[in-house]
C-alpha cells in the first residue's frame, strides 16, 4: 500500500476501464484512461487506481489537508453501498498527494456545498498516492470496520467511481453519467460481487480526549479550565450506530466568518461541529430554501451571542431497520449566562418507497429551566416522491406547541421540481404561520403566505471556450397570512461558464418590495425604519479559472436599498504556489447612501487566510478578519494540527474574537473572547 500498483497481486485482479464522461460531454468515452483494481482481506478491501494522463507535467495537486475541498486538484470517489439499498453510501476521496476527503451519502441527497456528499463523516482509513511518468496512482484500504460490515458471505455491494481531472474541468464516472445524476445517484450504482470468507468488521471505537485551556472573556476574570471527555461509536449492527459523547467540547472547531447581516432576516451559518455533523443528513427536514425544522446550531450554541453553551452529554442512534430509515438524539446542556439548563431530543422517522422517494415523520422536543419558556415542542410529516427520474414532488406539514399554545403556529408547504440538461423549474407554495416557533430549528421568515416560481432554461452553443450559458427568471410573491404586502421579488440572470471553470453570473434586475414592521439594525445607530420599501438591484460576478495557482472572483451589486443606496463590492483570491503553502483573501466594502441621521456610511470586512502543511499529517491554519462596524474590528484565529495516527489528532489553538457568529437579524454585539488551548484525541478500538 505504497501508492503504487507494482506488486503482482494487482495484475490478477479484474480491471474496471469503462468510464463516460458527465462533463463536458455527457455519455462520451473520458478523454483519459482510468483503470480500478480491488483486493480484499478478511479485514479490508482494497483499492488500486490508475489515472492514465497524456500529459503529467499537467497534473493539479495542492492541497495537503485532510477534509478540505479538492475541487482544485485533480482527484478521485470511491462510492461504497455497503448495505446494498441503492440509497445511501460512503464516500471515499483522494488526490494525487494521497490527501483524504470522505463523507456520506444519505437519501441520494447531497449537502449545499461544492462536494458531492455529506463531508461531516470521518473513517479510518488509509491511503498514498504517487505522480508517475503515465499519469498517477493510488492505494486505498478500507477496514471493513470503517463500514460497520458484519456480513461475511454472500457479499453485495453498490458500487461506482469518479474522476476529475481539473485542467480539463472533466468529471469520468462508471456508472450515473448523466449530467442530472452524478455520483449521489446511488441507486445507479453497479454491482461488487465476489467478496466472501471475511471476518466481523463490527465498528467500536472510544475517542477519548484532554483539554487544557486559558478562557478570557470580556467584562470576566480569565479562566484555567482543565477537563476532559469521550466520545463512542458501537456499531449495533451492519445498518445501526450508536454516537455517545460526554462533556462534549468543540474547541478544534473551525471559526466561523464574520458576517455582516443587510437584510431584516436571520443569518443561515452552516453546522462546523463533528458530533452534529455526522449522519447529519439523517435528520434532515427541509421547509424549503434554507429552512430546516431541525437546525443543529440551536444546541450548545447561544443564537444570539454566539457564545458557548456547555454540553454534559449525548447520545445519537442512527441508521435503518428495513425500509426504516432512523435518527434519534438526546444532548444535554447545563446553565451558561443568559442560557439556562436545556434537554433536546429528538426522532426522524423515514420510510423507503421507490427509489429516491420517502415518507417521513419528526419529532423535537426541547426542556429547558427557563420559566417563561419551559418548553417547545416540533412535529413534522414529510414526503419526497421521484417520478420518472426527472420529477420531484416535495411536501410537508409541521407545527410547533409552546407555553400558552398561540394559534398560528403551523407550516404548510409543496413544491414540484423538473430537471433536466436542459431545463429546470420549480413551483412552490407556501405558508407559515406567525407564531410557527421550531426553537431547534431555522426559519428566515414567519408570517407568510408564499407562492414562488424559477425557470431556468440551459444551452450548450458551439462556442469556443464557452461550456454553458444559463438564463433564469423567478417570482416571489409572499404577503402575510392576513393579506398584507410583506415580501415580493423577480429576478432575471445570465449565467455562463467556461470550460476552464471560469464563470459569471449576472442579475440583469432584480427588484424587491420588502415591508419593515420593526426597525432593524444596520450598523452602530443607524436603524431601518418601520414602512414599506420598493427598490431595484443589480449584479455582477466573475470568477477566474480554476486550473491556476492564482484564481480569484469579484462580486459588485448596486442599485436601491430602503429608500437610499447601497454598493456591494467584493473580491477574493487564492494563491496555491507549493501543494504546502496556500494564502487566501477577501474584502467586503459596503458603501451605503440612507437618507437617515448618520446614513452615509462604509462598512468594510476582510479575511486574510493562510495555511502551511509539512505533511498529510501536521498543518498550521491561521485566520485573521477585520469587521469596521464593530468597535474591536480585528479576530484572529491560529491553529496547529498533528495528526499523529488515524483518528488521534493533537491540537494547538489561538483564538481571538469570536468562534461562533450569529444568526439573529440586525447584527447583534458579539463576545469577544480571547482563549488558548490545546486538545489531545486518542482513538482506539476494544
Amino acid at each position: 500500500m505504497d501508492g503504487t500498483l507494482d506488486d503482482p497481486l494487482w495484475q490478477l485482479a479484474k480491471t474496471i476501464s469503462d468510464f463516460r464522461q458527465q462533463e463536458p460531454y455527457e455519455g462520451q468515452p473520458a478523454t483519459e484512461r482510468t483503470e480500478v483494481r480491488i483486493l480484499y482481506s478478511r479485514h479490508a478491501v482494497y483499492f488500486g487506481i490508475h489515472c492514465f494522463d497524456s500529459d503529467p507535467s499537467r497534473i493539479i495537486a495542492s492541497e495537503l489537508r485532510r477534509d478540505v475541498s479538492q475541487d482544485l486538484d485533480d482527484h478521485f470517489e470511491i462510492l461504497i453501498d455497503s448495505n446494498r439499498d441503492r440509497r445511501g453510501a460512503y464516500v471515499f476521496q483522494v488526490n494525487p498527494l494521497g490527501t483524504q476527503m470522505d463523507g456520506l451519502i444519505v437519501e441520494e441527497q447531497r449537502d449545499n456545498s461544492s462536494v458531492d456528499f455529506d463531508s461531516g463523516w470521518d473513517g479510518v482509513w488509509t491511503s498514498e498516492a504517487r505522480i508517475g511518468a503515465d499519469g498517477w496512482t493510488a492505494t486505498i484500504e478500507v477496514p471493513f470496520t470503517t463500514l460497520n460490515f458484519t456480513h461475511s458471505k454472500d457479499v453485495l455491494w453498490g458500487v461506482n467511481f469518479k474522476r476529475f481531472v481539473r485542467r480539463k474541468n472533466e468529471s469520468d464516472l462508471w456508472r450515473a453519467y448523466r449530467r442530472t445524476f452524478g455520483i449521489t445517484k446511488v441507486s445507479e450504482a453497479g454491482d461488487l460481487e465476489g467478496i466472501k470468507d471475511i471476518g466481523s468488521g463490527r465498528l467500536f471505537i472510544v475517542k477519548p480526549y484532554g483539554l487544557a485551556r486559558y478562557d478570557k472573556q470580556t467584562g470576566q476574570d480569565p479562566k484555567f479550565p482543565l477537563t476532559g471527555g469521550v466520545d463512542v461509536k458501537y456499531g449495533l449492527t451492519s445498518n445501526l450506530v450508536l454516537n455517545l459523547t460526554g462533556n462534549t467540547d468543540f474547541a478544534d472547531t473551525e471559526v466561523d466568518l464574520e458576517p455582516f447581516n443587510i437584510t431584516p432576516f436571520k443569518v443561515f451559518i452552516p453546522e462546523k461541529r463533528q458530533f452534529f455533523l455526522e449522519n447529519a443528513g439523517v435528520f434532515n427536514f427541509s421547509l424549503g430554501d434554507q429552512d430546516q425544522l431541525f437546525f443543529s446550531r440551536q444546541i450548545g450554541i447561544d443564537p444570539v451571542t454566539g457564545n458557548q453553551v456547555p454540553i454534559n452529554g449525548g447520545a445519537k442512534l442512527t441508521g435503518r431497520i428495513g425500509r426504516l430509515e432512523l435518527g434519534v438524539m438526546d444532548v444535554d446542556t447545563r446553565s451558561s449566562g443568559p442560557n439556562p439548563y436545556s434537554n433536546f431530543a429528538v426522532v426522524r422517522l423515514k420510510e423507503s418507497l421507490w427509489a429516491g422517494s420517502y415518507i417521513g415523520v419528526m419529532g423535537i422536543d426541547k426542556r429547558s429551566g427557563d420559566v417563561l419558556d419551559g418548553f417547545n415542542q416540533t412535529g413534522g410529516v414529510d414526503t419526497r416522491l421521484v417520478f420518472f427520474k426527472d420529477w420531484f414532488v416535495d411536501a410537508h406539514m409541521a407545527g410547533t406547541q409552546s407555553p400558552g399554545s398561540p394559534s398560528g403556529s403551523s407550516d404548510v408547504g409543496a413544491s414540484l421540481t423538473y430537471r433536466s440538461n436542459w431545463v429546470e423549474g420549480i413551483v412552490e407554495r407556501r405558508k407559515t404561520g406567525p407564531n410557527f416557533n421550531p426553537e431547534v430549528g431555522f426559519v428566515e421568515r414567519l408570517d407568510s403566505n408564499e407562492t414562488y416560481g424559477d425557470l431556468t432554461f440551459k444551452v450548450r452553443p458551439s462556442i469556443p471556450s464557452v461550456r454553458e450559458l444559463q438564463f433564469e427568471g423567478f417570482l416571489l410573491h409572499a404577503p402575510d397570512t392576513t393579506g398584507q404586502v410583506s415580501t415580493q421579488e423577480w429576478q432575471n440572470t445570465f449565467r455562463a461558464e467556461f470550460h476552464n471553470g471560469a464563470y459569471t453570473d449576472d442579475d440583469i434586475v432584480d427588484v424587491f418590495t420588502q415591508r419593515i414592521t420593526t426597525p432593524f439594525h444596520i450598523y452602530k445607530s443607524v436603524f431601518i425604519p418601520n414602512g414599506l420599501y420598493h427598490f431595484t438591484r443589480h449584479q455582477l460576478t466573475y470568477g477566474s479559472g480554476q486550473d491556476r495557482k492564482f484564481t480569484y472572483n469579484f462580486f459588485e451589486r448596486f442599485g436601491g436599498y430602503y429608500g437610499g443606496t447601497l454598493n456591494e463590492f467584493r473580491i477574493r483570491a487564492n494563491y496555491r504556489p507549493t501543494a504546502k503553502f496556500s494564502i487566501a483573501a477577501s474584502e467586503t466594502w459596503d458603501r451605503f447612501r440612507l437618507p437617515l441621521p448618520n446614513g452615509n456610511f462604509s462598512v468594510v470586512l476582510a479575511s486574510l487566510q493562510g495555511n502551511y502543511s509539512f505533511n498529510r499529517f501536521l498543518t498550521f491554519t491561521s485566520l485573521v478578519q477585520m469587521d469596521t462596524s464593530n468597535a474591536q474590528a480585528v479576530s484572529a484565529n491560529l491553529r496547529l494540527r498533528y495528526n499523529y495516527r488515524p483518528d488521534s489528532d493533537l491540537y494547538v489553538i489561538y483564538n481571538v474574537g469570536t468562534q461562533f457568529a450569529s444568526i439573529a437579524p440586525s447584527n447583534p454585539p458579539q463576545v469577544r473572547e480571547t482563549r488558548f488551548a490545546i486538545k489531545w484525541t486518542y482513538s482506539w478500538q476494544p
